[in-house]
């Protein structure tokens, strides 16, 4: 039996899109997640401070961090889904055009 991928891997042209969007929202995230740390380094008291419904600093930013990734990770997904359609939108509209042009591709 032959086990190959479902779908033939091309060269993806998104992918210069993707790593740039994935590198920026990994420094984002970077930035937010050091600001937990640097709490804990520098005042670590402050991550006892009830925050709301009894809940202290270090739980709601903990949680807070967790939402935080799944929102990016949402954010992330739905960008480059938009990327890829308008991709292939315009691939579309440039094979229409160069066909009705007479053109060969």
């Amino acid at each position: 039996m032959l086990h190959e991928p479902a779908a033939k891997n091309g060269n993806e042209v998104e992918s210069p899109y993707k790593t740039r969007l994935g590198a920026w929202m990994f420094l984002i995230y970077a930035v937010v997640y050091g600001g937990f740390v640097a709490i804990n380094v520098i005042k670590p008291v402050l991550m006892e401070t009830l925050v709301v419904f009894g809940l202290n600093l270090a739980v709601v930013y903990g949680f807070g961090l967790i939402i935080f990734a799944l929102v990016l990770a949402l954010i992330y997904n739905h960008k480059c889904l938009v990327h890829e359609k308008e991709h292939v939108r315009a691939n579309v509209a440039g094979d229409a055009s160069a066909n009705s042009t007479g053109e060969d591709s």
